[in-house]
């Protein structure tokens, strides 16, 4: 599903995305960790070119993401991806801001795209907030909300950047539980994430970045009980002892 060959990206004399080869496959769950600063939210925002990489290639779902001339709005329309903010739209209500994608870049039928919006909703657990604005909800609703738009564009894989982050403790749980439901389901994704109990739990595999590079590509019970990588070693007792 996503192929990713000798990846580098600059943002001028830093070294941001070093010698990245890796891939993710149909159905796969892998979960991006590592320090702060490591290149983790880079990495992942090259996936859809919101970030553009200086050498490499990437690949996903067998199209060339990095392609001269290809259609960015429509390639971008087929990967799924919800940010640490919750990006909605403040002016449109919930059922409308999940119901946006299909009605105006696939343009879909307002039927159609408001049963889709609907049902995403009740999926996520927020069916009786259909009406609601966006700040009427908690931050935890808010980014359900957010994910239910993502998946209204039925994409093959679902990219997440921390989306976790920027929550209270309390509301962790709720979203968490949601992508546990959607790795359940087959989706192929992408998390970056600080929740390691999650990427125990849910990932299939997991990589470790530090300063740019791709250190270690484990599945999750050896990564967690016997990292191979000195600095994975180390990060992981560090969060042991927190």
């Amino acid at each position: 599903m996503i192929a990713l060959d000798g990846v580098h990206k600059w943002y001028g004399e830093y070294h941001a995305l070093v010698d990245v080869t890796a891939d993710v496959r149909s159905g796969q769950v892998v979960v991006l960790c590592g320090p702060s600063g490591s290149g983790k939210s880079t990495l992942i925002r090259t996936l859809n070119r919101l970030e553009q990489i200086d050498a490499g290639s990437i690949r996903v779902n067998g199209q060339d993401v990095q392609a001269a001339g290809i259609d960015i709005d429509r390639m971008r329309s087929h990967i799924g991806f919800v940010f640490q903010q919750f990006n909605l739209f403040p002016h449109l209500s919930v059922l409308q801001n999940v119901a946006c994608g299909p009605l105006w870049v696939n343009r879909a039928c307002r039927e159609q795209a408001y049963q889709l919006a609907s049902e995403l909703l009740a999926k996520v657990g927020l069916g009786q907030k259909e009406r609601a604005y966006p700040n009427q909800l908690s931050g935890g609703q808010q980014q359900r909300v957010a994910i239910a738009r993502a998946l209204a564009m039925k994409p093959p894989v679902m990219l997440f950047d921390e989306p976790t982050s920027a929550l209270d403790p309390e509301m962790v749980g709720e979203v968490l539980a949601v992508m546990k439901a959607l790795a359940a389901e087959g989706m192929t994704m992408v998390c970056v994430t600080h929740e390691m109990k999650f990427a125990r739990e849910v990932s299939d595999r997991v990589w470790f970045m530090d300063r740019g590079s791709l250190l270690e590509q484990a599945d999750p019970e050896p990564f967690f009980e016997r990292p191979s990588h000195p600095r994975a070693q180390a990060f992981l007792s560090d969060i042991r002892r927190a």
